[in-house]
């Protein structure tokens, strides 16, 4: 007897990550589109749906039957469903935008700030705290933190290693200088933690990084669009960021976010930690003035 197919996102996102070694290479291309952008998924046609992901028609027609879907149509109800709240009315005005109106600079910027806004919409309701609990422990307990980030990320890599150095946490980017990547990561203590951020199409690059720090045995934190990420698996804890696109480029303000977040979280993190040493500082100091003003009354 077959599975049933999933009834929302995340069972889908589920029984897709259990399939991801399984599926074949075409399906699992569609597998990858529809989870990075599932708004396109939720408002387009299926003609259009397979122009973007590069697949025949058929092919998705396939993945919804392969899912335990009767077709696409019934597939496309999760992901229409996942809109529901103040998230449609953007989903619907997002399947009117032409590329005509894409000359214009303001329609481009008005179309970014949707992008925007939409993604930290998402962002608020499906980011996992406990998991950013949880990296803002780690790097608390980090002797280093090297930072991963190339390509569209590599401005957020950048941002992160400043931002963690104005908290005191030593960082730096693992900035594959002269191809010395393997090098770089070799030189990663053992005490220290690799944050690794990759999104589709995910930099080669980052991705073997990823993998030559986890087969090291160093900590990997990984910011990335889904589980279906090459490093999503290589990581100690991850953070799922999807982050809406017009055309090729990508809004980076929900991964900013969470950046932030993480590294003013840290920065709290460290400073309860630097009082709690400062007191326990001041008191023996103090100990130690009261034992020595009383061994001098003895003497005297």
């Amino acid at each position: 007897m077959e599975d049933p197919a999933p009834r929302d996102f995340e069972a889908l996102r589920a029984a897709l990550v259990a399939r991801s070694g399984t599926l074949s290479k075409r399906l699992a291309q569609v597998a990858q589109f529809f989870l990075n952008h599932p708004e396109e998924v939720a408002v387009s046609t299926l003609v259009r749906l397979a122009d973007l992901a590069a697949v025949p028609p058929a092919t998705i027609t396939r993945f919804a039957k392969e899912l335990g879907f009767q077709g696409f149509a019934e597939l496309q109800l999760v992901f229409r469903e996942r809109l529901l709240g103040p998230r449609l009315p953007y989903a619907e005005r997002v399947s009117g935008i032409g590329d005509s109106d894409l000359d214009q600079p303001g329609a481009v910027f008005g179309s970014f700030v949707q992008a925007a806004v939409q993604s930290l919409l998402r962002i608020q309701e499906a980011l996992d705290r406990d998991q950013l609990a949880a990296c803002v422990e780690v790097l608390a307990a980090t002797d280093v933190v090297h930072v991963a980030a190339a390509r569209g990320a590599f401005g957020l890599g950048a941002y992160t290693v400043y931002g963690l150095g104005s908290i005191g946490r030593r960082a730096q980017l693992i900035d594959n200088l002269g191809a010395m990547r393997g090098m770089q990561v070799a030189a990663m203590g053992p005490g220290d933690t690799l944050l690794a951020m990759t999104f589709d199409d995910y930099t080669p690059e980052t991705v073997e990084v990823v993998k030559l720090a986890a087969a090291k045995g160093n900590r990997v934190l990984v910011i990335t669009d889904n589980a279906l990420s090459p490093v999503a698996g290589l990581a100690t804890h991850v953070l799922y960021v999807n982050e809406a696109r017009l055309g090729h480029f990508r809004s980076q303000v929900p991964a900013m976010v969470v950046a932030q977040a993480m590294i003013v979280g840290l920065g709290r993190r460290l400073g309860s930690v630097g009082i709690a040493q400062n007191l326990e500082n001041e008191n023996f100091v103090a100990s130690t003035r009261a034992i020595a003003k009383d061994g001098r009354g003895r003497t005297s």
